[in-house]
């Protein structure tokens, strides 16, 4: 069973479209009923329009095998009095959804990904937050790559404001135990007796999505497909239970190596 990422993993960074091996991964594991979930760290389009974009460039994903923050993100923040920080279109997408924003006095600093934050953002943010507004991730990305270049992800901005301000944080999307939680629960309609312990998860960010997984028991897969081109980069420098259980180019050799059903 598995938990899959999109963002390097599945597309690539520059364009979008289906990394070597990801067309034919999906379909596998659609032909050979192996359960799994696509779960991303999507915040810049509606949950459906981005399934729908990932359908139409080839990637097979049923709806009940799609999982984004933006599907859990009403249990984690009220719909009032937010001050979000992010794309021009997570900030649409939040007012589609009803999100009420508030720049004033607001209840929540909600943050997303972007790769040209201001100085000025951040000062508002940790005046924010100093006047008691909570501090909630919509993931714990750390590194957002566009365009060849790699900008810190919203989890190196939350560890900023959070020793800035000493104001712990909640995180909506990866590799939060509740999102973590209500993906097994989906899993679990297509497998009932589905744990942590049965599940790999694939990923091209260790600390932002594997960490967390491996905290969880489940198996780790590292690709170079995204964030980082080379093991070297990164692996060195993490703890021992933060490492890969396994490593691999892309998720053509992910499937090249064999599945496990």
């Amino acid at each position: 069973m598995y938990f899959i990422d999109v963002q390097g993993t599945l597309i690539d960074d520059a364009h979008k479209q289906p990394i070597r091996g990801a067309v034919a991964l999906l379909a596998t594991l659609n032909e050979r009923q192996i359960p799994y979930m696509v779960v991303t760290n999507n915040t810049k389009r509606s949950s459906s329009d981005f399934l729908s974009y990932l359908n139409g460039i080839g990637l097979e994903i049923p709806k009940e095998h799609y999982l984004d923050p933006l599907m859990t993100l009403e249990s984690v923040v009220d719909k009032e009095a937010v001050a979000a920080y992010g794309a021009t279109e997570f900030l649409e997408v939040l007012e589609q959804m009803g999100y009420r924003l508030d720049y004033l006095s607001p209840k929540t600093v909600l943050v997303a990904v972007k790769a040209d934050f201001h100085a000025n953002e951040y000062a508002q943010m940790i005046d924010f937050l100093l006047a008691d507004a909570a501090l909630v991730g919509m993931h714990e990305t750390t590194i957002y790559a566009k365009a060849g270049k790699r900008y810190p992800g919203v989890g190196a901005v939350l560890k900023m404001l959070e020793f800035a301000t000493s104001k712990s944080y909640t995180v909506v999307g990866k590799p939060s135990c509740a999102f973590y939680a209500e993906a097994l629960r989906r899993l679990q309609l297509q497998q009932p007796d589905a744990t942590y312990a049965d599940i790999t998860m694939i990923s091209d960010d260790v600390k932002g999505d594997l960490s967390g997984a491996s905290a969880l028991g489940m198996q780790t897969v590292f690709v170079l497909s995204g964030k980082y081109t080379k093991a070297e980069e990164i692996v060195p420098y993490l703890q021992e239970s933060e490492r890969p259980q396994r490593i691999y180019q892309d998720v053509f050799d992910v499937l090249k190596a064999g599945l496990q059903e």
